[in-house]
């Protein structure tokens, strides 16, 4: 399918039926596969065949919603996971271990700047949390010799800041490392960040890619281009043989295009068993069949409503990449030319209160802690995803205590600005 247009790629990537076989991706609901001799199987366990032999490592359903992912992305490889925090905590916890050290942007997403900030330093991993505006000179600064990965959003949930790809790609390449972006926001359709030099491309398919509030789910993409072995003291566990695999060296034998992948799944998904469902894997397959149709409807809508908002008496700030005069619209513009997401952000002169009032009063959105769905939803990250932080980490997360997350779904646009005037109205 690498000829063909993400459009096509949405569609029909991932599975190419045979003659006579299922049209839709078939769900293989099962936990384990048979084989005629115990020889077969142990080929397997001994990463000399490719098959199946337990759902908790791998299943054909979601291999297949994983390939189209990765084809949509344009990476090597992929794999799925339970949810979008276990893609991002097997994406660096598969090259960084006790004792590392990871550069990460400062306006990540709550749970993921908890799970690096607070879980991961139980386990030995350190994080130095930088400003994606951060100069040069103060991304350089914030390596050190143990350093060995970096990680950034495409556009931050919730505070919409958009990451230079390019600027953390040259950092982390000048200090052998690989960049890892978590690209849930913008999607494939609106940005490919392999093609800006990013090296591996995180999702939480719970948002744009299912669409509908279905399933809860995560992927991994290998791009194939970091070469481990030109750096193989930074990453042992893919250039140093694994003995519980007998001996293999994930570097040498699977290759770039391949190393990365196999070492968290046959490593992390066997220990950790972080699976997808197949049942989840084949509604998120049915949601990728239309995110081309949907994301170019949400932008629509985000920008639609982020221009009522700008000039209203009632509102302080608009953040909205797509709308033009954002603190981020020109980088916007150079790496989603045709559109960011349909989620606006915005804060209100009378503050927390109003804010609180302004929510209370919707009617057709929902207040929910989801994000990037087909129905329109909104938060006050504050009171719920981010209420665990105080007021001087919120200000760095790029979120004040008036900030409403208001995520436009796939409805009429008018009907949408209708909803939040009448709220408007009783602040």
């Amino acid at each position: 399918m690498s000829d063909y247009k993400i459009n096509t790629k949405c569609v029909q990537g991932g599975y190419t039926p045979g003659n006579g076989e299922p049209r839709q991706i078939p769900i293989i609901q099962s936990t384990t596969f048979k084989y005629a001799t115990s020889e077969d199987m142990g080929k397997l366990f001994d990463l000399e065949a490719s098959g199946y032999f337990y759902t908790r490592l791998q299943n054909p359903t979601n291999d297949m919603v994983a390939a189209k992912i990765c084809d949509m992305e344009g990476g090597s490889a992929a794999m799925l996971t339970s949810s979008g925090q276990a893609a991002n905590f097997y994406a660096v916890f598969n090259i960084a271990n006790c004792g590392d050290h990871v550069v990460a942007s400062s306006t990540t997403y709550e749970g993921t700047y908890n799970l690096f900030h607070v879980t991961m330093r139980k386990i030995g991993i350190e994080f130095t949390f930088v400003e994606p505006d951060c100069s040069e000179e103060e991304l350089e600064a914030a390596f050190r010799p143990n350093t060995k990965a970096v990680f950034g959003e495409t556009i931050a949930n919730p505070a919409l800041t958009v990451l230079d790809i390019e600027k953390f790609a040259k950092a982390a390449h000048a200090h052998g490392v690989p960049l890892i972006i978590d690209n849930t926001f913008a999607t494939p359709v609106n940005c490919r960040p392999i093609e800006w030099g990013c090296d591996i491309v995180t999702h939480s398919t719970t948002k744009y890619m299912d669409g509908h509030g279905a399933g809860v789910g995560g992927c991994i993409v290998d791009s194939g281009k970091f070469d481990w072995m030109a750096h193989a003291d930074k990453f042992p566990g893919l250039t140093t043989p694994d003995d519980s695999y007998h001996g293999i060296t994930y570097a040498e034998k699977f290759g770039q295009a391949g190393a990365f992948i196999t070492k968290c799944t046959a490593q992390l998904m066997r220990d950790f068993g972080s699976i997808q469902s197949p049942q989840n894997a084949f509604l998120l397959n049915l949601g990728l069949e239309s995110l081309h149709v949907r994301m170019p409807r949400h932008c629509e809508n985000g920008l639609a409503v982020a221009k009522f908002l700008k000039n209203h008496p009632k509102i302080s700030f608009v953040t909205y990449p797509g709308l033009e005069g954002d603190k981020y619209y020109e980088l916007a513009q150079k790496y989603m030319p045709n559109g960011t997401c349909g989620v606006v952000s915005f804060g209100f002169k009378g503050g927390r209160a109003a804010a609180e009032t302004f929510m209370k009063n919707l009617k057709l959105a929902a207040i929910e802690t989801h994000v990037a769905d087909a129905r329109t939803c909104c938060l006050h990250p504050a009171s719920a995803t981010h209420r665990q932080m105080n007021d001087q980490e919120l200000v760095a997360a790029g979120i004040t205590p008036d900030l409403v997350r208001f995520s436009c779904g796939i409805e009429d646009a008018e009907d949408l600005i209708a909803d939040i005037a009448q709220a408007l109205d009783k602040v």
